[in-house]
């Protein structure tokens, strides 16, 4: 009688075993993203200590045998030149401060080139690439394209354009183990960030798209590129 009853008992236990593994994966998630919620709101007064990408090229150094030297000192936007500023916006986000964190036009651009096989560039604005750099890394998947979708809007929100800008040139990747407008001045030039005027701005601008296989002296043409947005812009 006890084995009769027991074996229902372990039909159920069985039955039950994929929703309780489903239930804790969805518990995990709502976590996960609760998390970097919280964090983009504490970043408006904080420094991230590190950023998902920074973690991901330690570990990529480690497996691979190589040294691995990171280079970050975060700095006020104040003391990142204008021209330095200026171009990054104008190579990465020329929209930036219209948008909400979606440049739909040039999502919608992006698409047409794909239909037509000829893309060129990317629509990822500068606030998508924040939250991708500190969440998740270089990875591309539609699941992170998802998530990173959901917090767009809260990093709006809870920054603003200033501290938007203020934490992608701080973090956003320059080189080898170099994160940041102040280490990429620094790295490149051997000057403050405050000091890199125009010439130097649009060729570390130019440099973004491919920072671990592009230098700022051979980026004449596409620095040449970037100057004439600015000079579309105003600046």
């Amino acid at each position: 009688m006890a084995s009769a009853r027991s074996n229902p008992d372990t039909a159920t236990r069985r039955r039950s075993l994929p929703a309780r593994l489903l239930r804790w994966c969805v518990i995990l998630v709502v976590g996960a993203w609760l998390a970097a919620a919280l964090s983009l709101v504490a970043l408006r007064w904080v420094a991230p200590p590190s950023t998902a990408l920074q973690i991901e090229r330690r570990l990529q150094a480690q497996l691979a045998g190589k040294p691995y030297h990171k280079r970050n000192t975060f700095v006020s936007i104040d003391r990142i030149s204008p021209d330095f500023q200026h171009a990054i916006v104008a190579a990465e986000d020329a929209r930036f401060y219209q948008h909400r964190g979606f440049d739909w036009t040039e999502i919608r651009n992006a698409v047409e080139e794909d239909l037509d096989d000829r893309r060129v560039r990317g629509a990822s604005t500068i606030t998508q690439q924040l939250v991708k750099n500190l969440f998740f890394g270089s990875g591309r998947s539609y699941v992170r394209k998802g998530f990173e979708a959901t917090l767009v809007p809260i990093a709006e929100f809870a920054l603003g354009k200033r501290r938007i800008l203020e934490l992608y040139l701080n973090v956003v990747e320059w080189g080898p183990g170099v994160y940041g407008a102040e280490a990429a001045a620094r790295y490149h030039y051997g000057t403050a960030a405050r000091n890199v005027g125009r010439v130097e701005a649009l060729r570390l601008a130019a440099v973004l798209p491919s920072p671990l296989r592009r230098r700022p002296e051979r980026m004449t043409t596409y620095s040449a590129i970037i100057d004439t947005r600015m000079r579309q812009m105003g600046w």
